[in-house]
């Protein structure tokens, strides 16, 4: 059941992913000034590992569902972005750059999908 308590850490841990996604970006394109969005991709890759991680742990009844909504649904919800990385792709496409735009839609898609198995099976190590 939602209560008001959790419904105020959500919120508030979706917040900070915001502003934690926000800061982690911008100092990756900083590093990597590079023709694909490495900063969005990076945030989503590391995202995905880390609700995989926290999802595998609660499989193991390691972390409550309350932990779980506050910080998957919380801080990583805030955290990673899908809306972003469709944007870049649509902004390659725009530019008229096909191959990184498959790049970086394929390379989202499947990298955060192997990402969240690869954080899964690491919790399944505790």
């Amino acid at each position: 059941m939602l209560s008001p308590g959790l419904f105020l850490i959500v919120a508030l841990c979706g917040g900070l992913g915001a502003c934690l996604r926000f800061v982690v970006d911008a100092l990756i394109k900083r590093w990597l000034p590079a023709p694909l969005p490495w900063g969005t991709i990076l945030v989503n890759l590391s995202g995905s590992f880390a609700l995989g991680a926290l999802t595998g742990l609660m499989a193991q009844q390691l972390l409550s569902a309350q932990w779980l909504a506050a910080i998957g649904s919380g801080l990583l919800g805030g955290y990673t972005t899908f809306s972003a990385a469709s944007f870049e792709t649509v902004r390659l496409l725009q530019a008229g750059r096909l191959a990184a735009s498959l790049a970086n839609a394929l390379g989202t898609l499947a990298g955060a999908v192997l990402a969240a198995l690869l954080g899964y099976h690491v919790a399944g190590l505790f």
